[in-house]
């Protein structure tokens, strides 16, 4: 099985890609920092669906947590923080390589990245779809190197 490293490099290698591919098109051109969120979405997303081991994946994973967590409470934003909170604790409910290694999972999971800033922000379903398009991306990059495809 792939290690955390490895994950991060499918991650990494499925976000560049896929940015390549809308830069090409033309269909979305993100500023530099918009850019940089959207590559941590992808990179915390190939780790998501092993953070239910003990493994330096889910230490990176919740530490970032922990500085977002920490980011959004200076800001205010505790109903945010407590529905993040409470999605990053779903891969305890489960054994590993269960239900978080699976397709649906990659689908569901990255939903409130959509669906708390429209609720909560009144943000539109257009921006805020490249951030849940680089959740599944990284999302994704992880079942393919764990083949549970």
């Amino acid at each position: 099985m792939p290690g955390f490293k490895a994950h991060l490099f499918g991650g990494a290698l499925f976000f560049g890609l896929a940015l390549a591919m809308v830069l090409w098109l033309g269909v979305y051109r993100p500023d530099q920092q918009t850019l940089l969120f959207l590559a941590l979405i992808a990179l915390l997303s190939a780790l998501f669906p092993d953070v239910d081991t003990d493994s330096k994946g889910r230490v990176l994973f919740y530490g970032a947590l922990l500085v977002i967590y920490l980011a959004l409470m200076i800001q205010g934003r505790f109903r945010l923080a407590a529905v993040l909170g409470f999605c990053a604790l779903l891969p305890a409910v489960g054994h590993h390589r269960g239900w978080t290694h699976t397709w649906w999972a990659m689908i569901l999971v990255p939903l409130p990245i959509i669906i708390l800033p429209m609720v909560f922000y009144e943000r539109s379903l257009a921006s805020v779809l490249p951030f849940y398009l680089a959740s599944v991306t990284g999302y994704c990059s992880h079942l393919v190197l764990d083949r549970a495809f």
